[in-house]
């Protein structure tokens, strides 16, 4: 039986360590269409294969659960379910589509059945400070600050625009890829991560907070495309 859990390194941890630069965060976040024939032999049970790719999208996937959950622990489980459920899916995968669109896909779909099986749930609350900010911790204390109010601002929009804002801004898919993993049009896509933005800029403002020509949110949240 495949050990799926033993495939999983510390990357994802470590992408979260707010001490690496963003930069190195951006690095790991940078998705490539994983190599022909390891897909292949994934496709086939190749235990290594499928280990080789495991590494190359932990991080990514990790980092948009955990933005979308909230909590480290559960985006940890969630991540893991999410590449059992590509392991299981991988034999009937068609290699004329984009395997990042299709693990994006499961994603989604993994993330929306725990979303709704939580609303059924007693909600327990979760501290914003478990969400580490992806910023070195030598900037500014204001800095900082304004950090923590993005991802707050991230945090309140409903699910819908947050997918397909995380997915551009964090994940860094295309406007297509987007609409293809979340199976929408690509106007709605267009439409729903500027209505992200301007909600997200409208919360910065209530609170006071601007950002600069010199200075950029994380991971362009607050920016254009």
């Amino acid at each position: 039986m495949y050990r799926f859990h033993a495939t999983f390194t510390d990357d994802w941890k470590n992408a979260n360590d707010p001490r690496l630069s963003r930069a190195i965060l951006r690095n790991l976040l940078s998705l490539q269409q994983p190599d022909f024939g390891v897909l292949r032999k994934a496709q086939r049970g190749d235990e290594r294969a499928f280990s080789l790719i495991v590494r190359a999208y932990q991080v990514p996937v990790y980092n948009y659960v955990l933005r979308l959950v909230g909590d480290r622990s559960q985006a940890e489980d969630l991540t893991q379910e999410v590449f059992l459920r590509v392991f299981q899916g991988l034999p009937r995968f068609s290699l004329r589509s984009k395997f990042t669109t299709w693990l994006f896909q499961v994603t989604k779909n993994r993330v929306l059945d725990e979303l709704r099986a939580s609303e059924r749930r007693p909600r327990a609350v979760v501290a914003l400070e478990d969400v580490p900010p992806l910023e070195v911790v030598d900037a500014p204390m204001e800095r900082l600050e304004a950090i923590d109010a993005v991802w707050r601002a991230v945090e309140a929009l409903n699910v819908d625009l947050k997918m397909a804002l995380l997915l551009r801004d964090v994940v860094g898919l295309s406007y297509t890829e987007i609409a293809d993993s979340l199976e929408i049009t690509l106007a709605t896509v267009k439409w729903r991560i500027y209505k992200a933005r301007e909600d997200v800029q409208l919360a910065l403002a209530r609170e006071g907070i601007t950002f600069g020509q010199d200075e950029e949110a994380p991971a362009e949240l607050v920016g254009h495309s």
